[in-house]
């Protein structure tokens, strides 16, 4: 599976920026695509994730603020980032596994990423 992102780029507080993730084709048609976002030196930090069905799940941090989506049709899926804040900067990733997204909250249960897209929030 190959995943490749697009959107973030630089916004003020309060601002908002989507970001896209699209998939290849596979055959899989029950999967988790999540987002990750780490800060140089510090350990990938899960944000949200959403499964085929389009349940969400989400992070303490952002919730309320970040909304995932999908478009099957597109193979992609997508993450509305409203309200930012400074401490939103990072560089994001989104990830794919095949299974159920329930409980998938670690890097390591996740075997395909994206290349990463950098989310800047000043103040």
């Amino acid at each position: 599976v190959q995943l490749v992102e697009s959107g973030g780029g630089s916004a003020q507080a309060g601002e908002s920026l989507r970001l896209s993730c699209s998939a290849s084709q596979t055959s899989y048609n029950n999967f988790c695509m999540a987002w990750f976002r780490q800060i140089q030196g510090k350990q990938r930090e899960y944000v949200a994730a959403i499964a085929t069905d389009g349940s969400t799940k989400y992070s303490d941090s952002v919730r309320g603020r970040f909304s995932a989506s999908l478009d099957n049709a597109k193979n992609t899926r997508y993450l509305q980032m409203n309200s930012l804040k400074p401490e939103d900067s990072a560089t994001y990733y989104c990830a794919w596994m095949a299974g159920a997204c329930y409980s998938k909250t670690v890097p390591d249960d996740f075997g395909f990423w994206g290349q990463g897209t950098q989310v800047t929030v000043s103040s």
